[in-house]
């Protein structure tokens, strides 16, 4: 009688003890990583294959819609720009346009795919204008709901523009970097849309751009029609004047200024 006593006592015990210690916490769902930089392709009207890549983060949230200077292509030009704008949550597709090279250290891989294309085969900048505006379309039909941002470089930023002003329905605002203005984009100038275009609208010029009273006189278009201008102190030709190791110098103010006109959007 005496051991099964102890035998019940030690069993109550035991049971105070397990009673005692604490539940182990329940453990959120892990959340799925973004699907980043997949590579994508699309057709324009005239059946030329763009092909780019689509950092996808949130379909509601905005997107950015980045597009490359001449002789340039999108992983060489925006390789240390990309990273800085995922942080910021954005959304990305980035393209090679029909008319670009291989500047900063890469290739353009629609015209890699293009074996008959060749420099004066009579496909100029103002033609790649379809580029830009199936790449809208091509997020559109994709389903990404929030706002659409385009963001052009040199004769892209002169096309972004045009594309803007033309789609002000579906776009939300437009970052111009150093739109070109040459004999070779004179089908395409930009400045004539600046009376039309209503929604916001950001042309940066680096100080030695400045000197050319055509650029003069484009950034005071702008200006008068209520546009923004910002001229950094220290700066390149095209979006490359957010790289510092492209500068040369400090390009903090400069970032400031993108990521506000991009966070009032």
């Amino acid at each position: 009688m005496r051991m099964l006593s102890l035998a019940f006592l030690g069993a109550l015990v035991l049971l105070g003890s397990c009673k005692n210690e604490p539940k182990p916490e329940a453990q959120p769902e892990p959340v799925p990583e973004p699907k980043l930089g997949r590579e994508i392709s699309f057709y324009t009207p005239d059946s030329i294959q763009i092909i780019g890549d689509l950092y996808e983060q949130d379909k509601q949230g905005k997107t950015i819609l980045l597009f490359h200077q001449g002789g340039s292509n999108t992983r060489g030009e925006y390789a240390p720009i990309i990273p800085r704008l995922l942080e910021e949550g954005y959304n990305i597709l980035a393209i090679d346009q029909r008319v670009g090279g291989q500047y900063y250290g890469s290739y353009n891989r629609t015209l890699a795919n293009i074996p008959t294309h060749g420099f004066g085969d009579g496909y100029g900048y103002c033609d790649a204008y379809n580029n830009l505006e199936s790449a809208l379309d091509y997020v559109l039909n994709s389903g990404f709901t929030g706002d659409k941002i385009i963001w052009g470089s040199s004769y892209s930023a002169s096309l972004g523009i045009q594309l803007a002003n033309n789609r002000q329905q579906d776009i939300s605002g437009v970052l111009a970097f150093s739109p070109a203005s040459g004999n070779s984009m004179k089908d395409c100038l930009p400045n004539g849309y600046f009376e039309t275009i209503e929604i916001p609208l950001l042309i940066l010029r680096p100080p030695h751009e400045m000197e050319r009273e055509t650029s003069k006189l484009q950034s005071e278009m702008a200006k008068v029609h209520g546009h923004k201008t910002f001229v950094p102190e220290h700066g390149v030709h095209g979006s490359s004047m957010l790289v510092t190791e492209r500068v040369g110098a400090d390009v903090y103010k400069t970032w400031e200024v993108v990521l506000s006109f991009l966070s009032n959007i």
